[in-house]
C-alpha cells in the first residue's frame, strides 16, 4: 500500500465505524418492532417461597399470566436491586440469584434460565434521556424477578432483563423515569414492577406468617393506596412520605414500594387498573397486585 492509499484508508475509518453503529442501531430497532401496547404489572411478590409453593397468590399470578399477550421481552424493576445510578442487565444469559437465606434447599435448587436481551438493554439506554443508564453484566435475575415471572412464563422462553432502583433519587424522579419507559410498551415489552405496597418486616407477626391478617395501620395504608390507584390520583403515592403515620409504618423503607411508582407512571389516560391478590399477610405485608390494561 502506497502513502496515498494509506491516508485514504485512515480517513475512511471513522465513516466505517459510524456505518457499523448505524447498522447496529437498525438491527436493534428491528428486534423490537411496533406492536399493540402491552399491559403493565405491579406484582406483590411476598416471600421467596411463593416460587415453589402452591397457594392463592401463585394461582393469581398464573391466572393473570394466562390473559397477557405474549411479549417479545420483559423488563422487571425489582425491589431487590438497589444501586447508585440506574443500571440495566445486558448479559445474554442472566444467572438465577438466590438472594435470601434460611429457606429450604428446594428453593435454592430453583433455576429460571430465561435468556437475557442485550438488545433490549440498549433500547432502554436509548429510550431514557432524563438520566444516564449503565449496562450491567454482573447481576442477573433476583428473586423479585424470577420468583414471580416463573409463574407467568414457566417455560423460561421469554427474554428478561432488570432495571435497578437508584437509591439516590427522589420518588418524583422514579415516577418520571417510569414514564420514560412508555415507548417500550409499544415494542412488545412487558414491564413489571415487583415489590410490596405494605412491607414492614420488622413488625411481621411471625406466629401468623401465612394468615390473612392486617394490623389497623396496615389496613388503613392499604385502603388509601388502593383508592389512589383506582382513582388515578398518583400524587399521594408519589408523596408517600407526607401521608402520615400509617404510611410511615407501611413504607418504613422505600425499595419495595418504588416499583409500584414505575408501573403507575406508565398508565395511559385510556387505561384502567385491576387489583388482584388483594390480601394482607402476617399483619404488616400486603400481596396486592395491579394490572394496567386498556379500558
Amino acid at each position: 500500500m502506497d502513502r496515498k492509499q494509506f491516508l485514504l484508508s485512515l480517513t475512511a475509518l471513522p465513516l466505517t465505524g459510524m456505518a457499523m453503529k448505524l447498522n447496529d442501531l437498525a438491527t436493534l430497532g428491528a428486534q423490537f418492532h411496533r406492536s399493540e401496547r402491552m399491559p403493565v404489572l405491579f406484582l406483590g411478590h411476598g416471600s421467596p417461597m411463593n416460587a415453589i409453593e402452591e397457594n392463592e397468590f401463585v394461582a393469581g399470578f398464573r391466572t393473570i399470566g394466562s390473559t397477557l399477550p405474549r411479549p417479545q421481552a420483559i423488563l422487571v424493576v425489582s425491589a431487590h436491586w438497589e444501586t447508585r445510578g440506574t443500571l440495566v442487565t445486558a448479559m445474554e444469559h442472566p444467572r438465577t440469584i438466590h438472594d435470601f437465606g434460611g429457606f429450604p434447599q428446594a428453593l435454592f435448587d430453583v433455576q429460571y434460565p430465561a435468556p437475557g436481551s442485550p438488545a433490549l438493554a440498549e433500547e432502554v439506554k436509548r429510550t431514557i434521556t432524563g438520566t444516564p443508564v449503565g449496562l450491567d453484566h454482573g447481576w442477573g435475575l433476583d428473586h423479585g424477578a424470577w420468583s414471580v415471572v416463573k409463574h407467568l412464563y414457566p417455560n423460561a422462553d421469554v427474554p428478561v432483563i432488570q432495571m435497578s432502583i437508584d437509591r439516590t433519587i427522589t420518588p418524583e424522579k422514579h415516577y418520571a423515569l417510569g414514564k420514560e419507559l412508555a415507548a417500550l410498551r409499544e415494542k412488545g415489552v412487558l414491564i413489571i414492577g415487583s415489590g410490596n405496597m405494605v412491607h414492614n418486616l420488622g413488625l411481621v407477626a411471625w406466629d401468623r406468617l401465612n394468615e390473612v391478617h392486617a394490623f389497623d395501620w396496615a389496613q388503613d395504608a392499604s385502603d388509601r393506596m388502593k383508592r389512589a390507584i383506582t382513582t388515578g390520583d398518583h400524587k399521594p403515592l408519589i408523596e408517600f412520605h407526607k401521608q402520615g403515620p400509617a404510611f410511615d409504618l407501611a413504607i418504613n423503607s422505600s425499595e419495595h414500594f418504588l416499583p409500584l411508582l414505575y408501573a403507575l407512571a406508565l398508565q395511559g389516560k385510556d387505561e384502567r387498573t385491576v387489583l388482584f391478590n388483594d390480601k394482607a399477610l402476617a399483619g404488616s405485608l400486603t400481596m396486592t397486585s395491579v394490572l394496567i390494561t386498556k379500558a
